[in-house]
């Protein structure tokens, strides 16, 4: 008797459908924040990959303030203030393409097939590595701030305003850090992902108002900086921070652009990652 009913159970039990964990809500939302305190933590043990975001706004300020400034503006002070807000969106989009390099590097070193042996969404750790990269804009935009403060910058709103343009700039880098990931996932090796990189960011920084006004640049140059996103950013920066031209239109017109470019490449980006992981 015991014998058949331990028989009977052990059937049972091979024959059992196996019983998965219910998902829990907002997996993939948990999964990417703890994925991007991972990378917080990577960089904060190696601060030298912060060198780029530290040392490069402050060249680009001196070089261009002190070289061109009396110039183009007659004075290094007023050359300083039209020109600190552009920098300031420039470096956060120059810090955006690190974000491909780093992941090309993990991708080329195993560490994605690592993440997925682990029950976690299959793309928090992209989405993560996204996330945890935006330290990076929070240090180079408090190290820009403080060096140009610190040589006679000074805003024409209020800090409320001040932490506006930080969060529009942080805000439209982000965005445009998934065209740096779509580099990353499509080319073969880190070098090449920082080569394109740049090569993509240079027209979209340098064709756009922020060593000179648009109405100086000639005809065909102007057509170009009027519909560059990166000429609202850099607009709306000055706007929130100087207050001397209204801040509402350019602000929309770089959230607008933020969307759109969010909505085309992260979709894209995604995609190329899961077929290459």
């Amino acid at each position: 008797m015991t014998t058949s009913t331990g028989t009977a159970s052990a059937l049972t039990d091979a024959h059992a459908i196996p019983v998965r964990p219910r998902p829990r809500p907002f997996g993939l939302v948990r999964h990417s924040l703890q994925l991007a305190k991972r990378s917080l933590l990577k960089t904060l043990r190696t601060p030298e990959q912060l060198l780029d975001v530290t040392l490069q706004p402050v060249l680009f300020v001196v070089i261009f303030v002190y070289l061109l400034g009396g110039a183009i503006a007659g004075s290094t002070h007023d050359y300083l203030q039209f020109l600190l807000p552009a920098i300031m969106v420039q470096t956060v989009m120059f810090a955006s393409t690190v974000t491909g390099t780093n992941l090309n590097t993990d991708i080329e070193k195993g560490v994605f097939d690592r993440f997925r042996s682990l029950p976690i969404a299959r793309s928090a750790p992209l989405i993560g590595s996204v996330l945890g990269d935006l330290i990076r804009f929070v240090v180079a935009i408090l190290v820009l701030l403080a060096f140009g403060y610190a040589i006679g910058f000074r805003i024409g709103t209020d800090p409320l305003q001040l932490l506006a343009a930080a969060l529009v700039t942080m805000t439209f880098g982000f965005c445009l850090s998934w065209v740096s990931v779509l580099i990353g996932m499509v080319v073969r090796s880190p070098g090449a992902v920082q080569g394109l990189g740049f090569l993509v960011m240079f027209p979209l920084t340098f064709g756009t108002n922020m060593m000179v006004p648009t109405d100086t640049l000639p005809g065909w140059l102007q057509a170009w900086v009027t519909i560059n996103p990166a000429t609202h950013a850099m607009e709306a920066a000055r706007a929130l921070m100087l207050g001397d031209t209204p801040a509402g239109a350019p602000v929309l017109k770089t959230l607008a652009w933020s969307l759109a470019i969010l909505v085309v490449f992260a979709p894209l980006a995604v995609r190329a990652y899961r077929r290459r992981t």
